[in-house]
């Protein structure tokens, strides 16, 4: 009998320890870090399709995506983190249709937005830009959703070099330069003048012929201006990268990308 009564306080105590691991696996990702797949190439060269990463959720403070559940009201949210800057990749939530998307952050409250002949104005000066080595990928499907990429230098061939033309741009205030990629000639190329709102931001992708962001109106798909209140949070590194559809084809893992800072 006695063996069956200290059986039974084993499970329990099993049971209690499981439970609170995932009560604290739960407020670790409700407060402090989310964890983000990438799913597509808005973001390439700096995020990559399959790229796995952690966003830091207390970067600016809390708001009511990055800290849900109302778990946050009772304090002011952005006294635990610093504003926003340009040049981070931040997670955000989409204004409309409510699913995360991850982009650069271009624009701050009050800027001037602007695209000239594919070349980005900020507050009415042109951006430090420099071309780079072209960034060469394999034209081949990408990820759980086999997107296959656009190329600079299409028709290509599937398993063929699908080359895009790579940039190094550099934002007012950024420490080092980002890259940023070109494609074709697209309607996003030029644009009005964006003025940002106060409270809101202006997000675009790296690969600059490829994101519905903040210069595609929210009425067609895209991002428009962002509230506050949609951050998420910052990311600052890539934990794991799979170039496969599955996570778990070993040999597709990319183990250079391991652990890399997100520039």
């Amino acid at each position: 009998m006695a063996v069956t009564e200290e059986k039974k306080e084993g499970l329990l105590e099993t049971v209690k320890t499981i439970v609170w691991a995932l009560v604290i696996a739960g407020v670790f990702r409700t407060l402090f870090f989310q964890p983000f797949w990438i799913p597509s190439g808005s973001m390439k060269d700096t995020l990559l399709i399959g790229d796995f990463l952690f966003v830091n959720k207390m970067a600016y403070g809390y708001s009511q995506y990055s800290c849900p559940f109302s778990m946050c009201t009772f304090i002011d949210g952005r006294w635990f983190g610093s504003e926003p800057e340009r040049g981070d990749v931040i997670v955000f939530r989409h204004p409309v249709n409510g699913t995360d998307f991850i982009k650069r952050l271009i624009g701050l409250p009050g800027d001037t937005v602007q695209m000239r002949d594919g070349r980005l104005y900020l507050n009415g000066e042109p951006v430090a830009v420099e071309e780079t080595e072209p960034f060469v990928e394999t034209k081949e499907p990408q990820g759980p959703q086999r997107l296959t990429p656009r190329c600079a230098n299409d028709p290509v061939a599937v398993g063929e070099d699908c080359i895009k033309e790579r940039f190094a741009e550099r934002l007012p205030g950024e420490e080092e330069p980002h890259s940023i990629l070109n494609i074709a000639s697209t309607g996003t190329d030029d644009t009005p003048v964006f003025t940002v709102p106060e409270g809101e931001y202006f997000f675009m992708g790296d690969n600059r012929d490829n994101s519905r962001d903040s210069r595609v109106p929210r009425s067609i798909g895209g991002v428009g201006f962002v509230p506050y209140e949609n951050l998420i949070g910052r990311a600052d590194r890539v934990v794991f990268s799979s170039a496969g559809a599955q996570m778990f084809f070993v040999w597709t893992w990319r183990l250079d990308r391991f652990f890399e800072e997100i520039v």
